[in-house]
């Protein structure tokens, strides 16, 4: 089947033309150059509205095919209570050297079937967190999707009018309690988490619980308040594969990423059980398309190097490689305002 993986190379090629100098291969594995400061973002115009955007039936059902032969999103995004049991030892994936133990509560809220077993939605909303979705008027445009996803805990209310507020997954890296929710330090940050993880109201909640050895404490205060609240929520806990197999296909077609954002893994996922695919809030750049400052985040004023060292993912690169499936009607990727937005 090299004629697929073609087709999907020549999406990606435009990232090793001399003019992108977004990263070089050395020995096989990838570091990344010296990156222009010129504003990256100039040469990241998506198609003027004239050029209508299609959807490309033939390459999507190519795309899932081949993502099937390193992953299934079925089985992979979640362990199933079957296969591990309270006590068991899990070695984590990037800190191989350091172990959990799975707890009570862990287990208890493993999903006996995947959350997504038999489901299949004709259109799927990623929504990423870039500050490019503040007065973008998205928010109803997302809504109207069949399934909408969104990454790390994201507030929605105060920004319903950009983001939307339909929410069927949300993922919570266990960073996200430090960062967003000053790793509960006293009772009304407790109550803050309480209310966002009551807001869920049935959606998945996908927490990467076995990545870091950092997160373990913060994923146990969240299982501990989901299971004495009561809270409705359908959590999964990705599977031990899950990174490794993303990463691997997107190698195998020439992206050199490092470890794969939470956007990636979500839109590689969503291949599976999406008919169409649209993205919105990805964009990792300083300045939007005519020259505006972008925050990071809609919601914080974090700052961050997009291609910082520091940083284990690789931002501008991965964009390039969505922006090519997007020019090839793979998926759609909106970085301004929404049609229809007033």
């Amino acid at each position: 089947n090299s004629g697929s993986r073609g087709t999907i190379r020549s999406a990606v090629n435009s990232l090793h033309s001399k003019s992108n100098r977004a990263e070089v291969v050395i020995n096989g594995s990838s570091s990344p150059a010296v990156v222009d400061r010129s504003n990256e973002s100039i040469k990241h115009n998506i198609q003027p509205a004239s050029s209508k955007w299609r959807h490309n039936q033939t390459l999507s059902l190519r795309i899932r095919k081949q993502i099937l032969k390193f992953l299934d999103a079925e089985k992979d995004i979640s362990v199933l209570k079957g296969t591990l049991k309270p006590g068991d030892i899990i070695h984590y994936i990037f800190d191989r050297d350091s172990t959990m133990n799975v707890s009570q509560n862990l287990y208890e809220l493993l999903p006996r079937t995947s959350p997504l077993k038999n489901k299949h939605f004709r259109t799927c909303a990623i929504v990423g967190n870039s500050g490019v979705l503040l007065n973008s008027g998205c928010g109803q445009e997302i809504d109207t999707h069949s399934f909408v996803i969104r990454c790390n805990l994201a507030p929605v209310q105060e920004y319903a009018r950009d983001v939307g507020l339909k929410t069927d997954l949300v993922t919570m890296n266990p960073s996200v309690i430090q960062r967003a929710f000053e790793d509960l330090v006293n009772a009304t940050w407790r109550e803050k988490l309480l209310q966002r993880l009551h807001s869920l109201n049935g959606s998945i909640l996908w927490i990467p619980a076995f990545m870091a050895r950092g997160g373990k404490e913060r994923v146990e205060w969240v299982n501990e308040l989901i299971l004495k609240h009561h809270v409705n929520v359908r959590t999964a806990y990705p599977s031990l594969r899950l990174l490794h197999a993303v990463r691997g296909y997107w190698l195998t077609n020439k992206v050199h990423i490092k470890r794969p954002t939470t956007g990636l893994l979500m839109y590689t996922l969503a291949t599976r059980f999406c008919n169409q695919i649209y993205l919105y809030g990805f964009w990792p750049f300083p300045l939007d398309q005519n020259q505006n400052p972008v925050k990071y985040h809609y919601y914080d004023s974090l700052k961050y190097g997009y291609t910082s060292q520091a940083s284990p993912h690789t931002m501008p690169l991965e964009f390039k490689a969505l922006k090519n499936l997007h020019e090839q009607g793979a998926l759609k990727l909106t970085v301004g305002r929404c049609d229809g937005a007033t």
